[in-house]
């Protein structure tokens, strides 16, 4: 870091470091809304085998066992061990809590149901029914609003890279931004407080649309 600091400046990087963090954190909130998705989809696909095993007359343990065989992921192993506490007389129902799971949520709702079966003897095929239906339609609200909210998230980016694009046409026309930025004294702070507003910008823009999500 010093070889670096010694050639560029600290204005220079440090404003490296903030538009990197920047990409790095949406990188990871949109890689775990596709894992999100990719688990609620096997998650559905479980519920699926789970109520078909139970209407024709499958014990929960065996109804879930084959959900998990038939699914991947945290789906596969939140099955999995429903089914494992359930063959050893424990409640099923807590083998689907898993707090650090990306569908913690999901799961939770679908253990709520299968907790009130165990507890009130209701049909266990029923309620996870309900349960299903309800994930199901809570995954195509959040389908339907990303797909609306793909503009605006474009939109977004667009006006963040337009200082990018502004210093450009500056350079051509003769305004010199770069060495301002690089070099002058100025560019030590405007260069990392112009990236860390526009980084802001762009994360706020991001958590106002993944709040509409939720």
């Amino acid at each position: 870091m010093g070889p670096v600091l010694l050639l560029a400046g600290p204005g220079p990087v440090l404003a490296a470091l903030l538009v990197a963090s920047t990409a790095w954190v949406r990188h990871r909130r949109a890689r775990r809304a596709r894992l999100r998705t990719a688990a609620t989809a096997q998650l559905l696909e479980g519920l699926e085998a789970v109520i078909g095993e139970l209407r024709i007359g499958a014990h929960p343990s065996a109804a879930a066992a084959v959900a998990a065989a038939e699914t991947e992921g945290e789906a596969s192993r939140a099955f999995a061990v429903s089914a494992a506490r359930s063959r050893l007389g424990g409640s099923g129902a807590e083998g689907l809590r898993c707090p650090d799971s990306v569908v913690a949520r999901e799961l939770s709702g679908v253990a709520g149901a299968w907790r009130v079966a165990e507890r009130h003897g209701l049909a266990l095929a029923e309620l996870l029914t309900a349960a299903r239906l309800d994930l199901l339609g809570r995954k195509r609200f959040r389908d339907r609003t990303a797909a609306a909210l793909a503009g605006a998230r474009a939109t977004a980016l667009v006006l963040a890279l337009l200082p990018v694009l502004g210093i450009g046409l500056g350079q051509l026309m003769g305004a010199a931004p770069l060495h301002v930025l690089f070099v002058s004294p100025a560019g030590t702070a405007l260069l990392p407080l112009g990236s860390a507003l526009t980084c802001a910008g762009l994360l706020w823009s991001d958590a106002i649309a993944d709040k509409a999500l939720r």
